[in-house]
């Protein structure tokens, strides 16, 4: 176990060879998780190859569309009314992101809209490997109570001034990756990187804008008007199996604390053709939990049950390639 060394590790004297020779640390705040969701803000802090800070970017982008939870990013309408858009800002974002591995919490999100918002532009983000530095606590061994930014950020002593701020998020994310990745050097860990594919998928959904708040038809505590979540179409296929892929219709329950908000992930696999549970039972296909070992009722339940376990971001990396119904 490598929790004592990381929370204080000086630079090891031999640096480990295959390691990446720089880093972009990102952060980018949402309209929300659908396909036809924009990025509304976006921060980067370039680092060196050992996560030493070398320079920091930041800028709010014009989404053309109602911004979402204002509650939560607190960029309404009238701020993003004057931002660039993204085609607009693109060319700078390519050059911090170039030839650097993306790091970021719950990376395969940022990474989904970053390239989804390129994919508009007709281009292609510049980036082939990103690091989750949920991913790498795991590696590392890290004792957290969750897995959420917050919680990293105390681990290291790290304060948060701005929580769900782009710039201060990926400030944050940057001082609390540096000693994550020493721990990693000196413990000889292998770093937990994954391929980055272009992605082509993408929509462009009408969305009202509106001229006060921007709220648009969300609301304070759901990412939805106050309407029951649509029926799911598809027949449940069974049970997920470790190493397949998720089929649409698959029944998937939450428990526990999440890095990302609980609706916004259930409004996430909904988009996938999965079926939101609110309980487990013998029907349930998958438990998402980050603490499998917290001995919640749902967690209770799918031991009793033998339903399977991943954790958050294993969910995030599943999300990427459901199987469509009917296959």
């Amino acid at each position: 176990m490598l929790e004592d060394r990381a929370t204080a590790v000086s630079s090891p004297t031999q640096w480990p060879a295959a390691y990446p020779k720089g880093y972009a640390v990102v952060d980018v705040e949402t309209t929300g998780l659908a396909r036809d969701d924009r990025i509304i803000s976006a921060a980067v802090y370039r680092l060196d190859e050992r996560g030493e800070v070398e320079d920091h970017w930041y800028t709010l982008v014009n989404p053309e569309r109602d911004p979402g939870p204002v509650w939560i990013h607190g960029l309404t309408s009238e701020v993003l009314d004057g931002a660039p858009l993204f085609g607009e800002v693109a060319e700078e974002f390519a050059a911090r992101l170039d030839g650097r591995v993306l790091v970021a919490h719950n990376a395969v999100f940022d990474w989904q809209m970053i390239a989804r918002e390129y994919a508009r532009a007709r281009r292609e983000a510049p980036v082939r490997q990103r690091l989750c530095t949920i991913a790498l606590s795991k590696e590392l061994g890290l004792v957290l109570p969750n897995f959420k930014l917050e919680s990293l950020a105390a681990h290291f002593g790290v304060v948060q001034q701005r929580a769900h701020h782009a710039l201060d998020d990926a400030r944050v994310l940057a001082e609390v990756f540096r000693p994550s990745l020493r721990a990693a050097a000196a413990g000889g860990v292998r770093l937990p990187l994954l391929e980055c594919r272009p992605l082509t998928e993408w929509s462009d959904r009408p969305v009202p804008r509106q001229s006060t708040g921007g709220y648009g038809g969300y609301r304070p505590g759901g990412w939805r008007p106050a309407r029951k979540r649509p029926a799911c179409p598809y027949p449940n296929p069974g049970r997920y199996e470790d190493g397949e892929r998720l089929k649409q219709g698959m029944r998937v329950a939450f428990s526990g604390d999440t890095s990302t908000e609980r609706e916004l992930l259930e409004d996430r696999a909904t988009e996938a053709g999965l079926h939101v549970a609110g309980s487990i039972s013998r029907l349930t296909s998958l438990l998402v939990t980050n603490d499998p070992d917290s001995g919640t009722s749902k967690v209770v339940k799918a031991r009793q049950f033998g339903t399977p376990i991943v954790d958050e971001a294993a969910f995030g990396q599943l999300l990427r390639d459901v199987e469509p119904a009917g296959e």
